[in-house]
């Protein structure tokens, strides 16, 4: 099912002309939520985030790729953005991210610090002069911190 959410939201997202800098699918029992980060050029408006959810929307309706009741959220990344591949962790090195991961790394969960480098398998966050590596495979969410 991810795989076809994922082809969905991207198929529809550049058929209107916008780029997909990430997005966010946390099911849970009853409900869930998809959060989807949309980019262009230009900016994003809040038109285009209307434009996208809505042909998001009807498009997972029509698929029923979502099988209980969900929330759909479009929206540009913005300044605090939300960090989801390794790519886009390479942009920021040098900036402050905050990172949450699901299982602990070195007894911790939460890491506010520098980015200080990536690789196809962790990022290397300084933290109070002491440096975290945490693998992709246990982050739940990063983002930048723009003070």
């Amino acid at each position: 099912m991810q795989e076809q959410l994922d082809q969905l939201i991207r198929s529809v997202v550049t058929g209107l002309g916008f780029q997909v800098w990430g997005y966010e699918y946390r099911p849970q029992s009853e409900s869930a939520l998809l959060r989807i980060f949309i980019e262009n050029e230009g900016g994003v408006s809040i038109d285009n985030c209307t434009q996208v959810s809505r042909q998001i929307g009807a498009a997972l309706d029509v698929d029923d790729l979502i099988p209980v009741a969900y929330i759909l959220e479009v929206s540009s990344p913005g300044i605090d953005r939300v960090l989801f591949s390794p790519e886009q962790y390479n942009a920021y090195i040098g900036e402050t991210v905050k990172i949450r991961t699901r299982t602990p790394v070195e007894s911790r969960r939460n890491f506010r610090g520098t980015l200080e480098s990536v690789s196809d398998t962790h990022v290397t966050i300084s933290v109070d002069n002491e440096q975290f590596e945490i693998p992709f495979d246990v982050v739940d969410r990063a983002r930048l911190v723009m003070a």
